[in-house]
């Protein structure tokens, strides 16, 4: 029986950086076949994916993955927390599942659960000086850690500062609260940070490709060459921007307050502030400019905005966390097509490949697959193609 170590990633675009990390998991992992659960055509950042969820799946098997399955939108647009659950709840489901990889700025493996188990320890101490925390007017998130840090002496600030730290330690949190047995494998990412938007000779963020995407000219050209892998490049060099942050803006002007406040992390009568921003500030930029603070972040506003848009509300995300869920199939190495769809067989969960599939799921699931079909609708109509939603890819 073949075993795999997995990767919870979104791809936008893949770069050398994943390309390195997917070679060092081959070399460390211990397991078999790499399998990535990407996020669809909308990120954990609050944004529209530069690509579409299928040409970037047959990217990353081009790229060295053996399969890449599809995280539902509905945990892909959602805070940390409700992101890193959502992923492991299906990877968990996976008996052949045994590794999740996961870049990290630090920290290794006794570090990120040491610090996973602290989080969990919530008693009435926790939050009673959680409550204190968050009279500072800081964000939830930074509330929480320099709680967790208050009480837990010896725990490694830097694991919960950083972006790929912060996530790393929710994974760990979720495989404990799950009970699985999944071991985790964090790998020191090289280059540029997660958000660095300097452009570098090799090895630079998703955020600085995207930017030299969005202008191009000789110099970004030749940036774009040096960073991306050769299967990645041609679609790269034909991006055109697409109409994404006039649509969550139109999306916000037409919401009711009521309905904006259903969208997770929107509380504290956030959504009357936003409504109201909105009109004096109907530019996206500017309007994030003015709406983010020491309490609302960047990222938190943009995921709101971003689950606006799709018509995913925070009551929908916790129902499909607590039920039985899907396996979507975006691409797979068509030479080992045949083991792997026996493995992903032996999962507690069903295949989705035809429309018939979706009829037999459950509510939940049959609810959480309606929002991947809405964001996928809205995503070509932002893009102006079409891309079914039953579609697998067999990349030679």
């Amino acid at each position: 029986m073949e075993t795999f170590c997995a990767v919870i990633c979104e791809y936008n675009p893949f770069h050398n950086g994943h390309a390195r990390q997917l070679e060092k998991i081959r070399a460390e992992s211990g397991c078999d076949r790499i399998l990535c659960l990407m996020s669809g055509n909308f990120t954990q950042r609050g944004e529209a994916a530069v690509f579409d969820k299928y040409a970037r799946a047959r990217h990353a098997v081009l790229c060295g993955a053996d399969v890449v399955l599809e995280l539902p939108v509905a945990f892909s647009v959602a805070p940390a927390e409700l992101f890193a659950k959502g992923a492991v709840k299906l990877l968990a489901s996976l008996p052949d599942v045994r590794v999740l990889a996961f870049g990290c700025e630090s920290g290794g493996k006794t570090e990120f659960l040491s610090a996973a188990q602290a989080t969990l320890s919530e008693d009435k101490q926790f939050k009673a000086t959680l409550k204190e925390n968050l009279k500072s007017g800081d964000s939830f998130a930074r509330a929480r850690t320099k709680t967790l840090l208050a009480l837990n002496e010896g725990l490694d600030e830097s694991l919960f500062s950083s972006p790929n730290n912060v996530l790393g330690v929710e994974y760990c949190r979720a495989i404990l609260s799950y009970g699985s047995a999944i071991s985790p494998l964090p790998l020191k990412r090289v280059g540029s940070g997660h958000a660095d938007g300097r452009v570098r000779r090799n090895f630079s963020s998703a955020t600085a490709l995207r930017a030299c995407m969005a202008q191009p000219s000789i110099k970004t050209r030749r940036a774009l060459k040096r960073n991306l892998p050769a299967p990645v490049l041609p679609d790269a060099l034909a991006f055109t921007p697409f109409a994404f942050e006039t649509a969550v803006m139109c999306a916000l002007a037409a919401a009711d307050p009521r309905s904006l406040a259903l969208v997770t992390d929107c509380t504290e009568g956030l959504e009357n502030r936003l409504k109201a921003l909105q009109k004096s500030n109907p530019d996206y930029r500017t309007f994030l400019s003015k709406a983010t603070s020491k309490r609302y972040t960047l990222s938190r506003l943009k995921r709101i905005l971003c689950a606006n848009l799709l018509g995913v509300r925070d009551r929908d995300v916790r129902d499909f966390l607590a039920s039985p869920l899907y396996y979507k199939v975006l691409a797979v190495k068509k030479s080992g097509a045949e083991e792997i769809f026996s493995s992903l067989g032996r999962g507690e969960y069903p295949l989705v490949a035809r429309k018939s599939d979706v009829a037999a799921l459950k509510k939940d699931a049959r609810n959480c697959f309606d929002c991947d079909v809405r964001a996928n609708d809205v995503y070509n109509a932002l893009r102006r193609s079409f891309c079914s939603e039953f579609t697998t890819l067999f990349v030679e």
